[in-house]
């Protein structure tokens, strides 16, 4: 079954653009909320939640905005999970844009594991 492409926003109230950057581009803040450990060796990224460990390469990082992974488990190398800092210029709205991919009938798991994980961000910066 092919994987199918989502998107998700949250918006943040008051989060600093730098403690956001932090959280989603460093091992020490992707373990605050996403996983239990993060270690890294060049490109390549091991996540571990409690005895299970998963790698992904670090695809595109564009300091400040985005940065991309792709699961080395991922049969198809055009799926990738990506974390996007946007600023409203209006009202000056940080928000999280994450890209990920799913089997349709996986989508609303995949939804609500975010969802879970963006509570954690919230809580791990103190919002």
């Amino acid at each position: 079954m092919t994987k199918e492409k989502f998107q998700i926003e949250y918006v943040f109230q008051n989060i600093s653009f730098n403690v956001l950057w932090n959280s989603i581009s460093t091992p020490m803040g992707l373990a605050d909320w996403f996983a239990d450990k993060v270690d890294v060796d060049g490109r390549l990224y091991t996540f571990t939640w409690g005895d299970h460990g998963q790698q992904a390469e670090l695809v595109l990082l564009h300091g400040g905005s985005f940065i991309r992974f792709h699961w080395l488990e991922d049969e198809s190398e055009k799926t990738y999970f990506e974390l996007k800092i946007s600023v409203d210029e209006l009202t000056s709205a940080v928000a999280l844009v994450i890209t990920d991919f799913a089997e349709p009938d996986e989508k609303r798991d995949a939804i609500l594991l975010w969802n879970k994980q963006i509570e954690d961000l919230k809580r791990s910066a103190g919002i």
